[in-house]
């Protein structure tokens, strides 16, 4: 395996990981990167560095955003959005690996880049769920910030040094374990009764 190769591995693993904040934000990124020329893309996946394509996801990516921001829209959105981050993040990571056997390719692109969006949408949607219940949806714009934030400093680390992405997701994954191992439901209802 190349070093193009394992950089290309990083890059899909951390545009996924942004797909499961924001779905269209790192597809818009691998599509400025291509057009500008800052990645090459897999033959079949050449038409996502054109003009029209920057010009589509930038919409896309722009009303994404937005929505987010708009209580009881977002979580409408997530139901929407916890499925299409698995194809998202699939494709995203298939259009990026360089040099691999195609089994080997679709099975990464599928397991690692589908998975990790995945992991990362519903865990999303499950604390924006949480928010909505908890606030009645005042807190959700705060969440959406957020969220937003941690997908631009991810696909931006992904475009530009794939190594940090990857210890970027890395991380988020132990913070979230972290958070949900401390999170005890048990311990919330016997507080509640006392």
């Amino acid at each position: 395996m190349t070093t193009d190769t394992i950089m290309s591995i990083f890059l899909g693993v951390g545009l996924a990981a942004s797909v499961g904040f924001r779905i269209f934000l790192p597809l818009f990124a691998l599509s400025i990167a291509a057009y500008l020329g800052r990645w090459d893309l897999n033959e079949s996946w050449e038409w996502i560095g054109s003009l029209a394509a920057v010009m589509t996801l930038g919409i896309a990516t722009f009303v994404e955003i937005f929505a987010y921001f708009i209580p009881w829209i977002d979580n409408l959105l997530d139901s929407f959005a916890v499925p299409l981050s698995a194809i998202a993040g699939t494709a995203v990571m298939v259009s990026t690996i360089a040099d691999l056997d195609p089994v080997l390719t679709w099975s990464l692109a599928i397991i690692a880049g589908g998975g990790t969006a995945t992991a990362f949408k519903s865990i999303n949607a499950s604390g924006r769920l949480a928010s909505t219940a908890a606030t009645g949806g005042l807190a959700n714009p705060v969440v959406a910030l957020a969220e937003t934030g941690t997908a631009v400093a991810v696909t931006v680390a992904s475009v530009f040094a794939p190594i940090i992405a990857i210890i970027l997701v890395v991380l988020l994954f132990v913070v979230i374990y972290k958070a949900y191992k401390n999170f005890n439901p048990k311990k919330i209802d016997s507080a509640y009764k006392e």
